[in-house]
């Protein structure tokens, strides 16, 4: 059986030609360490050999491309070639041709970059605004006719956003409680104020931590999954025939989804809340030999009922900014692939990013409320 693996023979004296064997086709190339031997074997042949091609078998325009890289993009100074295997070196290297080197960027091309990001992003927030003014229109619309509200998308939005987030809210919040609990337990013991770690877990609990966890797994889990949506009617055009046909994009596809998740949010952070307080709850019991029953007695005094009023009204908040980003991302994919992945990528993030400076503006204007 005759070996297809491509060889090179090297010159066997000074200017001797190296001679190729076998086939130097694109099939042959496809085993990488084939490939890296033979570059090898090509780099050790001195540059004033001459080549000797008429022993290969097959010769092909990826083999020509090895060869004629390795010659520089140049003829060698001897060659001896079969006129089709010539023809297709020839075209090789007609049709190679060089990549230019990139071109420096001056102070300039920078700040036309700056201003083109910034106008970019104005014209983003521009967008933005005007979805927000349309919900505002369409709520108005909706209050006039009740009975033409899209109710069934906001009960099945209202079930996938909010039911189905139960179980992963309550296992973290479950672990937050417990490892906040272990934590505060360490500091106070050292202090003999074991009794004020219901003050600690309630406050960071209800006021912060419950609101902030909720809308954080929102807004990586429904909010993700509406830009998805909305992103996959844009490549399948559906949009373009929901336009056709006269439907409201906002109201069909936005109003919903942000009357879902005003309503669900703050049902998901006290759900989320509950469930950290009963892992603090455990956790306080086995560290600090609180009872459970102390633990609640006492958690209606350290925690004013202004702190989940806060938390609430924070939760509706959280949730319509992280429907509004994920439709706003949404509505803004491209009719590809990869702007699908990439308008994804940046709602999950936006929103999670807007959530955490919302949440320190709550905390700054409404520091003396609840305390």
């Amino acid at each position: 059986m005759v070996d297809a693996a491509p060889r090179l023979e090297p010159p066997r004296a000074p200017g001797a030609a190296a001679c190729l064997r076998g086939q130097w086709t694109a099939a042959q190339f496809a085993r990488p360490r084939q490939l890296r031997d033979l570059l090898a074997a090509m780099a050790a042949v001195p540059r004033n050999a001459g080549w000797d091609l008429r022993e290969a078998q097959q010769l092909d325009h990826i083999g020509a491309q090895v060869l004629w890289e390795h010659w520089g993009r140049r003829w060698p100074d001897a060659i001896e070639a079969l006129p089709a295997q010539r023809a297709v070196l020839e075209r090789v290297a007609r049709y190679t041709t060089d990549v230019p080197e990139p071109a420096r960027r001056g102070l300039r091309a920078r700040y036309f970059e700056l201003g083109a990001g910034v106008l970019g992003a104005l014209h983003a927030l521009r967008l933005f605004v005007v979805l927000v003014g349309q919900l505002a229109l369409d709520l108005l619309t909706l209050a006039r006719a009740l009975r033409r509200g899209p109710w069934k998308d906001f009960s099945g939005h209202l079930y996938r956003i909010g039911a189905t987030a139960v179980p992963i809210t309550a296992l973290v919040g479950v672990l937050i409680g417990v490892v906040l609990a272990y934590l505060t337990a360490q500091q106070l013991r050292t202090f003999g104020a074991d009794a004020f770690i219901v003050n600690i877990l309630g406050i960071a609990v209800i006021r912060e931590l419950g609101p902030m966890l909720a809308a954080i797994l929102i807004a990586g889990r429904s909010g993700s999954s509406i830009t998805a949506q909305i992103g996959v009617m844009r490549v399948t055009e559906e949009l373009d025939a929901m336009r056709v046909m006269g439907i409201s994009h906002s109201f069909r596809l936005v109003l919903p989804r942000t009357m879902a998740l005003a309503i669900a949010m703050p049902l998901l952070s006290t759900w989320t809340t509950l469930c950290a307080l009963a892992g603090g709850m455990m956790a306080a019991d086995l560290s600090l030999g609180i009872s459970p029953s102390y633990f609640l007695f006492a958690l209606p005094d350290a925690v004013p009922v202004g702190n989940l009023v806060l938390a609430l009204g924070k939760s509706v908040v959280f949730g319509v900014l992280i429907a509004l980003i994920a439709c706003h991302f949404g509505l803004r994919v491209q009719p590809n692939t990869q702007s699908l992945g990439e308008g994804t990528t940046a709602s999950v993030v936006t929103a999670i990013t807007v959530v955490i400076v919302v949440d320190a503006l709550f905390a700054v204007v409404f520091q003396d409320v609840g305390l």
